[in-house]
């Protein structure tokens, strides 16, 4: 499934994140791709350190407390975010991210924008779906998710400077469309209860929903 939401962090907390990268220090961007991924990975990443790991922390807990990421992912654990840096003239071409990072398996990818889109050209991310190229640039605090089995790029940035976070959610589901499914039929059922209060058929959806993820989850 793909999905954006917008405000995942406030302009705040975006401004926050800003100033803590402004004293990273960033390396290659190479250093963390696969030996295929960094034939066409043109970047900088923030190298890890105290001040690294804090906004990583923070950006983490912003994503397990709002409800539409976590009803989408069913995080069990995160690996990164990392911070990356594209100026002009750096791009990403197209990879697939590697199936275990850290030690554990990536089953969602997610990019938090922290640049305003206005301040920059180019930089989308750009995924290859079924139906074609999706290019995806949004508003800074925004986060977007998709599945870590697509291949994706990002396109060369030709003026200014994006900063993102870009992580990914080890998921108590694995398989992508059983996530799709237990994400619709909980949003339907929430959306029952907000307009009509408990009831039989609220029941039923709920028993439904427990019953898949009892099915379908690794604990």
């Amino acid at each position: 499934m793909l999905l954006a939401i917008a405000n995942i962090l406030s302009n705040a907390d975006v401004a926050s994140v800003r100033r803590g990268l402004e004293t990273a220090t960033f390396v290659d961007g190479k250093t963390t791709a696969g030996w295929s991924a960094r034939l066409v990975k043109s970047n900088l990443q923030a190298a890890n350190d105290e001040g690294i790991e804090y906004l990583r922390a923070g950006i983490e807990a912003k994503l397990r407390e709002h409800p539409a990421f976590a009803l989408a992912t069913r995080p069990k654990a995160f690996i990164g975010p990392m911070f990356s840096r594209y100026e002009p003239g750096h791009e990403y071409g197209a990879h697939v991210d590697d199936a275990l990072l850290a030690g554990k398996r990536s089953d969602v990818s997610f990019t938090v924008f922290l640049s305003d889109p206005a301040t920059y050209d180019g930089g989308e991310l750009v995924l290859d779906t079924p139906l074609g190229e999706e290019a995806i640039k949004l508003d800074p605090g925004s986060v977007f998710t998709y599945p870590a089995t697509l291949l994706h790029r990002v396109a060369p940035v030709t003026r200014g400077v994006r900063l993102a976070a870009v992580g990914w959610v080890r998921s108590y589901i694995r398989d992508a469309a059983q996530r799709e499914l237990l994400f619709d039929l909980e949003t339907a059922r929430r959306r029952l209860f907000d307009r009509e209060g408990k009831s039989a058929d609220g029941d039923l959806l709920a028993r439904c929903s427990a019953n898949l993820l009892r099915m379908w989850c690794e604990d």
